[in-house]
């Protein structure tokens, strides 16, 4: 069977690798196709795509995009043409509010104690958006966290005292200006949206009244029967599936391309889906 992993991050974003080198990667690693998925910008699509000719693997031009909400939202697209004009003034938007962002982050930091700015988490990526796995790791090499997971478990994700939720888009938005640009919107991560249960299936329901095109029914972290439930909701709802390890190479190492912690394997006839 071949294997794809279509939730990637290049140092575009917050990951540690140029989209050449992260293609490259999957190339080796025995993957079919990826897809660069990096938060609020497409700056690092074209030379991915680029990297799929040249190494022979396919590369889906895509993005993540952080919405509003009670939880953490994260709306991943797929397919996207990178020079629609919507879809582009958005993610400059996204880029602005992201300075604003780092700039709390760093703030909330220092109020804890931690000798942290943001020139500090500018070193670890001279090159693209910053954001909260840059912050995780110079806490990790000043120390003050024993790894990247440690600082996001700690401080830094959802309801944890450096974390801020300052968004540019509603979900109802990002799925439409996904569309716009000719893509399709799947629902990242499920359980960090912190909703289970009965009010998780109204979310999805809601979603998918926007348009939400499918749900990312594997995912790394999903733990328990987490897989099986989120698949079977997707099912219920007539939604496609998605699935990738949030790979970002050097700074969040305990993740590997394609496999997550070890044991996730996605199967390529997901994309044939996506893209029917």
């Amino acid at each position: 069977m071949e294997y794809i992993d279509l939730h990637t991050h290049s140092h575009h974003s917050d990951g540690s690798m140029t989209p050449d080198e992260l293609v490259k990667l999957a190339k080796e690693t025995g993957l079919r196709a990826i897809s660069l998925t990096d938060h609020d910008t497409f700056d690092g699509v074209k030379e991915a795509v680029e990297a799929g000719e040249k190494y022979g693997i396919e590369v889906i031009p895509g993005i993540e995009f952080s919405v509003v909400s009670t939880g953490e939202t994260h709306i991943l697209g797929y397919g996207i043409d990178i020079t629609e004009k919507n879809i582009c003034d958005a993610v400059t938007k996204a880029k602005e509010l992201r300075l604003i962002n780092n700039q709390r982050t760093a703030d909330a930091l220092q109020k804890l104690g931690f000798d942290i700015t943001v020139e500090d988490a500018r070193k670890i990526s001279p090159v693209g958006n910053i954001g909260r796995a840059h912050f995780a790791k110079v806490m990790e090499l000043k120390g003050y966290t024993s790894s990247v997971k440690e600082a996001f478990d700690l401080y830094l994700q959802k309801g944890r005292p450096a974390f801020n939720s300052l968004r540019l888009l509603e979900a109802e938005e990002a799925i439409k200006l996904i569309h716009g640009a000719g893509g399709k919107a799947f629902l990242a991560h499920l359980h960090l949206t912190k909703k289970a249960g009965q009010e998780l299936e109204d979310y999805v329901k809601e979603l998918k009244d926007y348009g939400l095109d499918g749900i990312e029914g594997y995912y790394t972290e999903y733990e328990g029967t987490m897989q099986e439930d989120y698949q079977a909701l997707a099912k219920k709802y007539g939604l496609l599936i998605s699935g990738g390890t949030d790979f970002h190479g050097a700074n969040k190492p305990h993740i590997k391309l394609g496999v997550g912690y070890g044991n996730l394997r996605i199967p390529y006839s997901l994309l044939d889906q996506i893209r029917n």
